[in-house]
């Protein structure tokens, strides 16, 4: 069985090589995804930003809501809850490098990604991506 859309860095067993939190991994792929270009696009445009923000603000709550941590855990979760209603929608995550650049293009781009920006946005300013 594979997962076609978020993967985890493999665990090493080398004292040398630090383990990467799963959590932390998938947070880390999600950012590669969608958060890199995503928030480059939304610090360009000030309303990118501001839908972005509120994205990330209805995840905080949602966190809230379900009484989860706004930490690496609760984030990888919520975001695993979104890509398994995407993939029941019919949508698709875009692969490393393949997400829009141009703000216009966020703007018009489906809910779930936006929202998984949001998470990214909250991942970045409460510092757990590895």
């Amino acid at each position: 069985m594979t997962n076609e859309y978020l993967a985890f860095a493999p665990i090493s067993t080398d004292a040398d090589i630090p383990v990467l939190d799963p959590a932390a991994a998938l947070l880390d792929e999600m950012m590669a995804r969608v958060g890199v270009d995503g928030l480059a696009a939304a610090f360009a445009d000030p309303g990118l930003l501001a839908l972005v923000d509120q994205h990330a603000a209805a995840v905080r709550d949602a966190l809230v809501d379900a009484d989860r941590d706004a930490d690496a855990a609760g984030l990888a979760a919520y975001a695993t809850s979104i890509v398994a209603a995407a993939r029941r929608g019919g949508r698709t995550l875009p692969a490393v490098g393949e997400a829009p650049t141009r703000p216009a293009d966020w703007m018009a781009t489906d809910w779930h990604l936006l929202r998984l920006l949001g998470v990214c946005m909250l991942a970045e300013v409460l510092d757990v991506l590895p």
